[in-house]
């Protein structure tokens, strides 16, 4: 196992967090970053997950992935590269935990929804959302609002897909209060956050569209990057059932992905010259990533993807009603703050766009089922799968 390079994040070297902590207590000898990924885990918010839509709307399969496992399976990735390179585990663990946390309620659907609502009140965007939740909506602490994450962990989630040149109304705040230093680039363990969801969700949701039966596993078999793979798996499994042969393909990919990645990382980095964390922060490019090779056939996969599960016929009229249970949602709340719950109503501002904002902000901390029990009860009921 190797030790910690030169070039990564250093815990006991962070900037530091907003709001001054008193110290003591017995909380056990942890790293200022093991401390942020256990503040994650313990939050409302990441356990409001496990009731999130990843691929599938309120699955009545207990087998089928949400966004609180989908979590969990991007850390594990995140964890296995960032120890290969070397990067704090701690913090990239944190920041893959926490990548989805601003995600509303139906995923993409809920997103495009609250989207539409919010025009002209700044809009909505789920990474900026993620911030707005762990600086300010996660209330757990008596001497200030949020989680009161580290600098490297908030800077991490705002730009894990690179630099920010035109950050929304959200991030703007967190920005203005504790400077993120966004037009430069992310630390090496934000960047192997957002790699390790790419993995995840590219091989897991074929396992998933599989198990819902919208995915066709002969088509899956001829899909790009797929079709590089399943010869070796087919031959080395002979005769062995379908849905182990899927599920030893899902696995397969994911190892020669990870591989990938480590090794294009260190050629760049090489490349590069990369010894610091400065220089990391001004590099030309991404430092970690796919080989050309894999981005290319990566990008295949994903189309294929698109065409054939994210956009199937049945998603896009499931993603429609969705996107109709958000939006009803919110003009109720608009036309009537009072029908919001007590907690909320007390709060709500008077003026825009803070009112919408406030709406919104409630709205997006819905789990699928409770936003569906909610616009059955101020609106009526929506027709939605019984089942995948």
């Amino acid at each position: 196992m190797p030790g910690r390079a030169s070039y990564a994040c250093n815990p006991a070297a962070s900037r530091g967090r907003y709001h001054a902590e008193r110290l003591g207590g017995a909380r056990g000898p942890r790293s200022e970053f093991q401390r942020d990924r256990d503040r994650i885990i313990h939050s409302i918010a990441f356990r409001r997950l496990r009731h999130k839509t990843q691929v599938f709307v309120a699955p009545d399969g207990d087998h089928f992935r949400v966004r609180l496992t989908h979590s969990i399976e991007v850390a594990q990735i995140g964890r296995t590269i960032a120890r290969a390179l070397g990067l704090d585990e701690d913090l990239t663990e944190a920041l893959c935990l926490a990548h989805d946390l601003g995600h509303p309620p139906f995923g993409h659907a809920g997103e495009t929804g609250l989207e539409a609502a919010m025009q002209g009140s700044g809009g909505f965007d789920h990474n900026g959302h993620s911030l707005r939740i762990l600086t300010r909506l996660e209330r757990a602490y008596p001497d200030w609002p949020g989680l009161n994450l580290c600098w490297e962990t908030l800077e991490g989630l705002a730009k894990h897909n690179g630099p920010v040149y035109a950050p929304g109304w959200a991030m703007e705040e967190v920005d203005a209060a504790f400077p993120l230093d966004l037009r430069h680039r992310a630390s090496l363990e934000a960047q192997v956050a957002a790699v390790a969801d790419d993995i995840a969700y590219d091989n897991h949701d074929i396992d998933d569209g599989l198990r819902a039966g919208l995915l066709d596993f002969e088509k899956v078999q001829a899909a790009p990057l797929v079709q590089e793979i399943w010869p070796g798996v087919r031959d080395r499994l002979a005769g062995v059932e379908t849905r182990l042969l899927a599920a030893e393909l899902v696995r397969t990919q994911i190892g020669a992905m990870v591989n990938d990645v480590i090794s294009e990382t260190r050629r760049r980095l090489k490349d590069q010259a990369v010894e610091t964390q400065a220089d990391v922060r001004a590099a030309p490019i991404a430092l970690v990533g796919f080989s050309s090779e894999m981005a290319t056939a990566e990008a295949g996969l994903k189309r294929f993807m698109y065409a054939n599960l994210y956009h199937h016929p049945r998603q896009l009229e499931i993603a429609a009603s969705c996107r109709q249970i958000v939006g009803g949602l919110f003009a109720a709340y608009r036309e009537d703050p009072a029908r919001l719950p007590l907690e909320w109503r007390q709060d709500a501002p008077v003026s825009q766009p803070d009112l919408n904002r406030h709406i919104a902000d409630f709205i997006a901390g819905m789990t699928d089922r409770y936003a569906i029990e909610r616009h059955r009860d101020l609106i009526g009921p929506i027709d939605l799968p019984d089942s995948f």
